[in-house]
């Protein structure tokens, strides 16, 4: 799988599918807060944009003022 072909709102099974890993290991993934992850009902949704910047390591650090 492509990032191009990744939807732009990503479910659990989509970053499993695309990392090519099992299902316990993207739900631990995504609760690990590595990158920003909604629950909208029983779905845990993340945005395509947060999880490639994780996945490129483009992650940006928060300041402290």
């Amino acid at each position: 799988m492509k990032t191009i072909d990744l939807p732009e709102v990503l479910e659990v099974k989509d970053i499993q599918m695309f990392l090519g890993i099992g299902r316990s290991q993207a739900y631990k993934l995504v609760k690990s807060n590595y990158f920003h992850a909604v629950t909208v009902g029983k779905r845990i949704l993340v945005s395509k944009k947060s999880f490639l910047s994780w996945f490129e390591g483009n992650l940006q650090e928060t300041e402290i003022i």
